[in-house]
């Protein structure tokens, strides 16, 4: 079936957000204060309730899906409009608990920031089939440039259509 054209596909949401490399701190709210202080701001949204709403969802369940791999989001949409939302990789400097079942420490993100369920639903599959993926999991692992991760998102948006 592929994407509906409806929701915006991973690599959109990335190139708008960025992809952000060396994000300090040891902690789980000093990775998100250290990296909701740089990305782009929501209209309408302080940065201390971003982070508030991610840091209140992390506590009813951690987003660490493994391999290293966290999906922090506000549990509600906060973007008003769809040009407001965009997703946002980040390599962190340290392995950080992420208050995981497994123990499993994290060093990479992709934070969500969504304007309707429905494209949250839609990103989170999105990362997870990427993240099953050998080839991108080994792009994540060595911390590949941000344009080789953002064409392999590419290549594999264009075989869905």
């Amino acid at each position: 079936m592929g994407i509906e054209k409806a929701e915006k596909g991973l690599a959109e949401l990335l190139k708008k957000g960025g992809i952000y490399r060396d994000i300090q701190g040891t902690t789980l709210r000093e990775v998100l204060t250290a990296l909701v202080a740089i990305i782009p701001s929501i209209p309408a949204v302080p940065a201390d309730r971003l982070l508030r709403a991610v840091l209140e969802r992390e506590a009813l369940m951690s987003t660490n899906i493994g391999k290293g791999i966290a999906l922090p989001h506000p549990r509600n949409p906060l973007a008003t409009e769809d040009s407001a939302q965009y997703t946002v990789l980040a390599f962190l400097r340290h392995r950080v608990d992420w208050n995981s079942l497994d123990g499993d420490k994290v060093d990479t993100l992709f934070f969500i920031v969504s304007a309707s369920a429905k494209q949250h639903l839609h990103t989170l599959s999105e990362i997870n089939y990427y993240c099953r993926q050998e080839d991108f999991y080994r792009l994540l692992k060595e911390r590949t440039g941000s344009e080789d991760i953002l064409n392999y998102i590419r290549e594999t948006e264009k075989n869905w259509i």
